[in-house]
């Protein structure tokens, strides 16, 4: 008997359930413009209009039984049940109405006890294919016995919303039913979209569950240690958590057990703008039969791509299995971390190249979530600014950051791990003055960190973010340790870190209504004039 989607109010003559990749290579060249094979082999696919994500679109259905659950916010804007019915009701008809659709049963999580099952309804075989790498992979007799789903993601990304539906802001509606299992795209064929919608739901149902659900990387030394790394875009999160010498569990999503991590997803997502396989040779071998590239300009005689072209996007990304990375953890499950290391981009040159972390500060900089971006070139601009992100990935949360905050906290506790704060960002002054870290630095301060050895050093005792830095590290001159040994100014030195500390003062305002006096202390002080320096909480 063919497969059917009925049960889900669609009516398809023809269904592919988990067909193979090179069917759906074979479907997309047929059907799909822009789709081309690249002389690596990879497929070659365009998003259309929407080249990223539309966080303003995003919506979540409001229902009694998880009113108090969710941290409503402009993350995640509420939406009436009946608005939400109609829009599944248009994503059917269109799905209905398509020549073929696919049908993708996979996996969300590696850990058997905690995996939840996902059907991914499309149209679009590079959609399929994206989320066969995206999934963790059923075997076949899995496959057989997969049942019901419990989440179904309806992508109808090539029909517009209708706006005229309450609650609907525009062409695009990314709507997420917590209580039905049910996620409905319309107006977007942005990927990433179906790869954070099944992140959003496992950052809501595993916190249920008493499980850390996290936004980092992680990977595994030869002893079997585990570091998970937190780090925004640009912060270095990918380079510095692929390392030759420990095994990659995975690149982007986690959850912590008591018994220790696993990776929700089954494959990467990785940026290939300017790729270079000198300074990523991990991501440029893993582009290969299997994967896609997303939104690259590439010659049509050659088929070569060209990493430097952002005439489509800037975003341009690459989507393979995990198992495309030679030195993956296959199960991707890992032992309770030793260290923790949330990685920021201080553009302002105030905080130290690494720090360590109480518990306290811990929860308090996993809420703030920091990294500061560079100006550019624009003329005349040259401040950096900060960038703020709750946990490291607010625009995926569910609950209120301090939920995730607080199971980190209990976390670190009980596991006895070590947190520090490592910044990839600027020395010897701001942007546009000092200089960007040396990157030979920061890997031996990620060395350090995995022997053992800087948890050993003499630490002092930063004067404004109250963090404990190390003195010395192997591999690092000391003068670089201490930031404002760096900076010919001491005052302006100063003067900075009041002026970042303000900053993060300003940011937590908005999550200080549910903290603890504890985790209010843990933040920054701002100096008062003279250069004494006050609590943030004052």
């Amino acid at each position: 008997m063919s497969f059917t989607l009925e049960k889900h109010d669609i009516h398809a003559s023809r269904v592919l359930r988990n067909p193979a990749p090179a069917r759906l290579y074979e479907e997309a060249l047929a059907h799909e413009e822009g789709s081309a094979i690249s002389a690596a082999g990879a497929l070659i696919a365009q998003s259309g209009d929407k080249t990223g994500r539309s966080p303003g679109d995003k919506r979540v259905v409001e229902h009694p039984d998880i009113m108090d659950d969710v941290w409503w916010s402009n993350v995640n804007i509420g939406l009436e049940d009946d608005s939400f019915r109609s829009l599944r009701r248009q994503a059917c008809e269109h799905l209905s109405s398509c020549r073929q659709l696919y049908v993708v049963d996979g996996y969300a999580g590696w850990d058997p006890d905690y995996r939840v099952k996902i059907r991914v309804i499309c149209e679009r075989a590079y959609h399929a294919l994206f989320m066969h790498n995206m999934l963790i992979r059923p075997t076949r007799d899995e496959l057989a016995a997969f049942g019901e789903p419990d989440y179904v993601i309806y992508n109808a990304g090539r029909a517009r919303a209708d706006d005229s539906v309450a609650g609907v802001s525009s062409g695009t509606s990314v709507s997420l039913c917590l209580q039905s299992g049910a996620f409905v795209i319309l107006g977007t064929e942005y990927a990433g979209e179906m790869k954070k919608g099944v992140f959003t739901i496992m950052n809501y149902i595993m916190p249920r569950q008493g499980v850390l659900s996290m936004h980092c990387s992680a990977n595994e030394g030869p002893e079997g240690d585990v570091s998970v790394f937190f780090g925004l875009s640009g912060t270095g999160k990918t380079t510095l958590s692929a390392d030759p010498r420990r095994r990659l569990i995975g690149d982007d999503e986690h959850c912590w057990t008591d018994s220790g991590v696993f990776n929700i997803e089954g494959g990467c997502y990785a940026k290939v703008i300017d790729l270079d396989p000198r300074a990523e040779p991990d991501i440029y071998n893993a582009i290969r039969f299997g994967a896609i590239l997303e939104n690259v300009v590439h010659d049509p005689e050659t088929r070569q791509v060209d990493y430097h072209d952002n005439s489509l996007t800037e975003n341009t990304r690459c989507s393979y299995p995990v198992e495309f990375i030679d030195n993956a953890k296959i199960p991707c499950v890992g032992g309770t971390p030793s260290n923790i290391i949330f990685l920021t981009c201080d553009a302002f040159s105030v905080l130290p190249p690494v720090s360590r972390l109480n518990a306290a500060q811990a929860m308090y900089h996993f809420i703030s979530g920091y990294t500061a971006k560079v100006a550019g070139t624009e003329v005349g601009v040259t401040e950096p600014e900060a960038t703020f992100s709750a946990c490291f990935g607010a625009p995926f949360l569910v609950w209120h950051p301090t939920r995730y905050a607080d199971l980190l906290a209990e976390r670190i506790r009980r596991s006895g791990a070590s947190v520090w704060l490592v910044n990839t960002g600027w020395t010897g002054g701001p942007y546009g003055q000092g200089q960007r870290m040396s990157l030979a630095h920061t890997r031996a301060i990620i060395d350090a960190i995995h022997d053992g050895s800087l948890a050993e050093v003499d630490t002092v005792t930063d004067p404004v973010f109250g963090v404990a830095v190390p003195t010395s590290c192997p591999g690092v001159p000391s003068e670089v340790l201490i930031p404002e040994n760096t900076w010919e100014d001491k005052a302006a030195y100063r003067d900075m870190a009041a002026h970042l500390a303000g900053l993060f003062q300003e940011n937590f305002r908005a999550y200080a209504d549910q903290a603890s006096d504890e985790l209010l202390a843990a933040g920054p002080r701002a100096p008062r004039a003279g250069g004494r320096a006050r609590s943030g909480t004052a």
